[in-house]
């Protein structure tokens, strides 16, 4: 393969791809192209930036670009596997979702229908709530995001489906973690409620220990699905193999993806309990995915599971979560006007701070210092902090150095900001 420069790659997808992105990192002086990759690490094309990756495309690289065992399993499968037949039965797919069914909350999750990515299984999960239910409305927590598909887009905000038209039908959202709202809003006509278990793009909001708990008996009252999304939050990233696990609730239907990737071969999984599985059985075709649950990427996910299910993983990410959360302790002190403090659980982390404008310039200022962290969208106050599962300490301690320089510059800029009365 011929390795263009960046300038050329940047007008090439400037051209082809989107002149808006290109426009966008050029102008925030983000001139970055994605070249070599491995573990928690990231170089330009050009090899002359390397950045820790603290976002991890949400969740993706929990285990690090290009994990061995992950390429391995990969490479192995791509000796005698394709991606298969969707319409046909798949020892893959059986053993996957058997695995699936053995890790998932209260082992009540009998059942996994495979996709591509997380929209598409948000969108199977609506399908199965409205199917079993016999009913339409769909309540879900403003600011939060299920993905860029057709039933998925309605759950989201106004800003992700304007653009294409107005909101389906059916569709109504709520404050995350208001009991009232929550009360108030499910009925009988409810089909399901859906919850991001941490809403990543609401800036990592960290619920009341009893809102899902409520939230279950709301459900349970009303006749309503339970759905949780884990498509960020699962996989270990909070410090137990589901996100919803610290909660003590039971989800009718939770949906999993990016992790389960590795990184190397998309996937997503819809899971349920094994009643719902009724829906299929008049006619087991009525919902097919023709690259979901490959061969190879299922051998791949089973991979994933059994590096992050393995109770010494989950002790590490528990241990370098406590490391940071002391580190932002005394980040808090040097930084008092500036940084509110940290919201964590496990390593899915937000780094709050006082302005709206703080997000973004902690965005470029990251990247000055080496860093990758992407300001929450629908929070810009709030910066992701997303690395991989697999750092050590000497990686948490150096980011933490990192993000102090950052955050030094972004207080710097606000105070040029403030002296040119643009704040």
């Amino acid at each position: 393969m011929t390795v263009a420069s960046k300038a050329e790659t940047f007008a090439t997808f400037a051209d082809h791809v989107s002149s808006g992105k290109a426009a966008f990192f050029q102008s925030a002086g983000i001139d970055f192209v994605f070249g070599r990759r491995e573990g928690p690490y990231m170089w330009d094309l050009d090899g002359q930036k390397r950045l820790i990756n603290c976002h991890c495309n949400g969740g993706v690289f929990n285990l690090g670009h290009r994990h061995p065992a992950v390429v391995e399993a990969l490479t192995k499968a791509l000796e005698q596997l394709d991606i298969g037949n969707h319409h046909l039965v798949s020892q893959q797919r059986a053993d996957l979702a058997a695995r699936l069914a053995e890790l998932s909350p209260g082992r009540a999750l009998d059942y996994t229908v495979f996709g591509v990515g997380g929209g598409e299984a948000i969108d199977l999960a609506f399908k199965i709530a409205r199917g079993v239910t016999g009913r339409q409305n769909i309540l879900s927590a403003r600011g939060g995001y299920h993905g860029h598909t057709g039933l998925a887009l309605a759950a989201g905000d106004e800003r992700y489906y304007a653009p294409f038209g107005k909101q389906l039908p059916g569709f109504q959202q709520i404050p995350f973690d208001d009991l009232p709202a929550l009360e108030a809003a499910v009925d009988d006509q409810s089909a399901a409620v859906i919850f991001e278990t941490i809403p990543a793009t609401s800036g990592m909001p960290i619920p009341v220990n009893d809102f899902f708990a409520r939230a279950r008996e709301i459900c349970d009252r009303q006749g309503a699905l339970l759905i949780f999304d884990e498509v960020q939050t699962g996989l270990g990233r909070t410090g137990r193999l589901w996100a919803v696990e610290h909660f003590g609730v039971i989800p009718d239907i939770m949906v999993s993806g990016k992790g389960l990737s590795g990184g190397i071969y998309p996937i997503s999984a819809t899971s349920f309990r094994a009643e719902y599985e009724r829906i299929f059985q008049p006619d087991p075709f009525i919902h097919v995915s023709t690259f979901g649950g490959s061969e190879v990427g299922c051998l791949v996910a089973m991979k994933v599971l059994e590096i992050s299910a393995d109770p010494a993983f989950l002790a590490h990410v528990n241990e370098m979560a406590a490391i940071f959360r002391d580190g932002f302790a005394q980040l808090k002190l040097s930084h008092p006007s500036l940084l509110v403090g940290l919201r964590q659980l496990g390593l899915m982390m937000g780094i709050e701070m006082v302005h709206e404008v703080n997000g973004p310039l902690f965005t470029k200022a990251a990247y000055d210092n080496g860093l990758l962290s992407i300001f929450a969208n629908n929070d810009p106050r709030i910066a992701q902090l997303l690395p991989p599962l697999t750092i050590d300490r000497p990686l948490v301690e150096e980011i933490l150095q990192r993000v102090d320089r950052a955050l030094g510059q972004v207080g710097v800029m606000m105070e040029r900001m403030g002296t040119e009365g643009n704040l």
